[in-house]
């Protein structure tokens, strides 16, 4: 039993010595191979620094410049509204009528308190005039005039108090009907009609204004630091465009005109504001977008030819030829692309030659051929009948 399993243990041994000699030989055979092969030919050209607007994107959400909940400012029954849920409304448009019979009575009897007083104050400065007459000729003791001049204020002081209570159940009476502060939508009726309301009562509607509207994004701050580096300051507006969650952009373009004055400690990111017009409604408030700010100045930084970017698991990267002459695959950190270039941050620099064409041949540490676009183009020229490659 014993020999059986010494000879299994053996046959396993050799099972494995076997495999790994076959996979040294196809590595040795194929590596040979390669190095028989010709060196692909390949265009090469030097990094460029070019003078480019630089533009960071982020996420974003639209807020309105005003939200405002719509509250009832006295108590009583809620008789009617005058919109529809959804609605846009303009300042100053009413929204809700609060029973206004016992505001109404109130502000009668405050305006005929006051007419009253002012009649009373009229026959007082009428006395007044003739005991004035009448001092002055002693037909009167001075106390007599003195008691007159003081009911005449007294009615004066009263004259005040009524109208200021006359102003006050106008207020109250102007309550009755709930007027919209702002321009905008019109949110979900949180209170129906024939509910008793009160201040307390919390919110009866909400309106959400629409134009202009704001959009803020939050941009890592070493993006806001870059931005600031180009424009030389912080607070400058900036052309900035907005982005549909499909990809579609809007119509009309927004400025960058605040920015918060902290770094969030928990995101490490400054909040950002742009304000867009906003005259179809098609932007609402909550709804997420992708925002595109650009900075005013241009600056020069490295760029490399979109044909000369690869991308596998690890990142995009590039075939840098070194100083042998020989490729190295070289991963790069991309700030966005500019017309028909990325824009390098990390990886390579101004003055380094990369592969642009016939990338797909080239073995990174293998020579390769260097040859002008135009050898290439007729490299790559399809064949046809009766013709033949050069070379082949």
């Amino acid at each position: 039993m014993k020999s059986k399993i010494v000879f299994i243990i053996l046959i396993i041994i050799a099972g494995i010595f076997l495999a790994v000699g076959l996979r040294f030989a196809y590595s040795a055979y194929f590596s040979k191979q390669i190095k028989k092969r010709p060196a692909p030919e390949v265009v090469v050209e030097t990094v460029q620094e070019n003078d480019i607007v630089r533009s960071f994107e982020a996420p974003g959400r639209i807020v309105s410049k005003y939200q405002v909940s719509i509250l009832a400012r006295i108590s009583g029954y809620l008789q009617k509204s005058y919109f529809k849920e959804g609605d846009y409304v303009k300042a100053g448009e009413t929204l809700f009528l609060i029973e206004p019979a016992e505001f109404q009575n109130a502000s009668s009897i405050a305006g005929a308190n006051v007419q009253n007083i002012k009649a009373q104050l009229d026959y007082a400065n009428k006395q007044l005039a003739r005991a004035e007459e009448l001092v002055r000729k002693d037909y009167i003791a001075k106390s007599r005039y003195d008691e007159i001049l003081a009911n005449r204020d007294a009615l004066q002081a009263q004259l005040k108090a009524a109208q200021s209570n006359y102003s006050d159940t106008n207020r109250n009476l102007g309550y009755t009907r709930v007027k919209a502060p702002v321009d905008g939508r019109i949110g979900i009726i949180d209170v129906t009609i024939g509910n008793f309301v009160t201040p307390t009562s919390g919110s009866l509607t909400t309106i959400n204004s629409t134009n202009p509207i704001y959009v803020t994004f939050p941009l890592p701050s070493g993006e806001y630091l870059e931005l600031t580096k180009s424009d030389k300051k912080a607070d400058e507006r900036r052309k900035t465009e907005l982005y549909f969650q499909n990809g579609d952009k809007y119509e009309l373009d927004g400025v960058q005109d605040f920015i918060d004055n902290k770094v969030d400690d928990s995101t490490g990111t400054v909040t950002l504001r742009a304000t867009f017009q906003n005259p179809k409604n098609r932007l609402l408030h909550g709804e997420f977008v992708n925002v595109k700010v650009y900075a005013n100045n241009k600056v020069k930084v490295p760029v490399v030819p979109v044909t000369a970017v690869q991308e596998n698991q690890e990142g995009k990267y590039v075939y840098k030829i070194d100083e042998k002459g020989l490729p190295q695959l070289t991963y790069l950190k991309l700030q966005g692309q500019s017309g028909e270039n990325w824009i390098v941050k990390e990886g390579i620099k101004a003055g380094d030659k990369v592969i642009v064409d016939g990338i797909l041949k080239v073995i990174p540490g293998l020579p390769v051929k260097v040859v002008s676009k135009e050898e290439m183009a007729k490299l790559n020229k399809p064949l046809y009948s009766g013709e033949k490659k050069s070379g082949k």
